[in-house]
């Protein structure tokens, strides 16, 4: 992404509007998705509404789920005839629920969730939780149905982050994963890029251009409060942390060229990592933290390599085609998404790091900031739509594939945050 200084006024994080939460349309959905039946869940009335729609939210917008009118069941006790008019329906899940006040604001919500075709149960749970955390509640509820029925950590209560350009101003946003609850983290009038989670999801390492020039931010979400991590002579950019949360590398060009450099994240211990007549950049470290993969063009034209995280000789990764950029990792270490360029299109790519086969996961043009979900089954990645600014998702695959906007603003440098214990 390329930016332009001008003049620097940090603005305060007031509420957002209406208009700067994400919108999700879903673009493709998976060949053969399981039919599950949500009940409306019993309890009062507003309140349960709210939670049983998140949930179907949550499983349609998946496009692992087609969902099934369950008619008026709504017992969490199917009977045998309860049973048989769900598999005419074609129902293959079933789940139902209930949401209990238990005091001043305070709720007791708990599921259960049935195999049509076996008639059994496939298990349930019982959350206590206060008005604040309906959503919350109902995302772990989705989270807890997607495993069952596809073997896959569900990533429904996890968030996002990303930065929404409107006119004269930059916001590093977080929302659910859904696209909801988006809560300005940092706002200014200079450009903030590459924002990136730690390893335990309560910081967002990002670059800002609020000083003039490009540094590296640790920014805690909870509390608010920032510090410097690189601030160094030059250009400081691209923070990739370490799998233990510890580290960070960096690209840096206090001693010349954009070069790789790892630190901790207090902004001590700074370690070159190698020497390149290029430019090197765009670090990521491998799931295990022995390797950091990056984007140099000393070959003559980008592609991807891989160092040793202490450093070492580096090697190269993609061979196919003139400019392959952006490696990421998937959680398991046996994927690799970046970005190839095809013919004048920009798209995201995906490499089966063993067999170095490659599929091209996109049919747009300006793809760019591949991210992992934390289960690795799905790619969140920015684009561009009829010149504005776009987050997209795509399943490995291929095939599952939704657009998040904003109205009337740019949106770009998304990061998927990690799956919290």
């Amino acid at each position: 992404m390329k930016v332009r200084h001008s003049f620097v006024a940090l603005l305060a994080c007031a509420a957002l509007p209406a208009g700067a939460q994400l919108s999700i349309e879903i673009t493709g959905a998976g060949a053969n998705r399981i039919p599950v039946s949500i009940a409306d869940f019993a309890g009062e009335r507003i309140v349960s509404q709210a939670l049983t729609s998140v949930v179907r939210g949550d499983l349609e917008r998946s496009g692992w789920f087609r969902l099934v009118e369950p008619g008026t069941l709504a017992t969490m006790e199917p009977t045998a005839g309860n049973i048989a008019d769900l598999k005419t329906r074609g129902a293959d899940a079933y789940v139902a629920g209930g949401v209990l006040q238990t005091g001043e604001g305070r709720y007791e919500s708990r599921f259960r969730l049935f195999d049509v075709p076996k008639q059994a149960a496939l298990g349930g749970h019982t959350y206590a939780h206060g008005s604040n955390q309906l959503r919350t509640t109902a995302h772990r509820i989705s989270d807890f149905v997607y495993e069952k029925l596809t073997g896959e950590p569900g990533v429904f209560s996890t968030r996002i982050a990303y930065v929404v350009k409107s006119t004269g101003r930059f916001e590093l946003q977080v929302a659910d994963a859904d696209g909801m609850n988006a809560q300005a983290a940092l706002a200014s009038r200079e450009p903030i890029i590459s924002p990136t989670w730690s390893p335990d999801g309560s910081k967002l390492a990002y670059v800002s251009f609020e000083a003039k020039k490009p540094v590296v931010y640790v920014h805690d979400l909870a509390s608010g409060r920032r510090h410097v991590a690189a601030n160094f002579k030059g250009s400081n950019s691209a923070p990739a942390w370490s799998p233990d949360g510890k580290r960070l590398a960096v690209v840096l060009t206090k001693d010349g060229n954009s070069q790789l450099y790892t630190l901790n994240a207090d902004g001590s211990g700074v370690n070159r990592l190698a020497s390149s007549s290029g430019i090197d950049t765009e670090p990521q470290y491998s799931p295990d933290g022995q390797w950091i993969y990056f984007t140099s063009d000393r070959g003559g034209s980008p592609q991807i390599y891989r160092i040793g995280a202490a450093g070492g000789n580096a090697e190269r990764v993609t061979f196919e085609g003139s400019y392959n950029v952006t490696p990421r990792l998937s959680p398991d270490g046996r994927n690799m998404a970046y970005v190839s360029r095809n013919n004048g299109r920009f798209q995201l790519t995906l490499m089966d790091i063993a067999t170095k086969q490659s599929q091209v996961l996109t049919d747009t043009a300006k793809d760019e900031s591949p991210s992992f979900a934390p289960n690795g089954r799905t790619l969140l990645y920015a684009s561009e739509i009829n010149g504005r600014g776009v987050l997209g998702t795509v399943s490995i695959d291929g095939r599952i594939k939704q657009k998040l906007s904003v109205q009337a603003a740019d949106v770009r440098e998304p990061s998927w945050g990690p799956q919290l214990k």
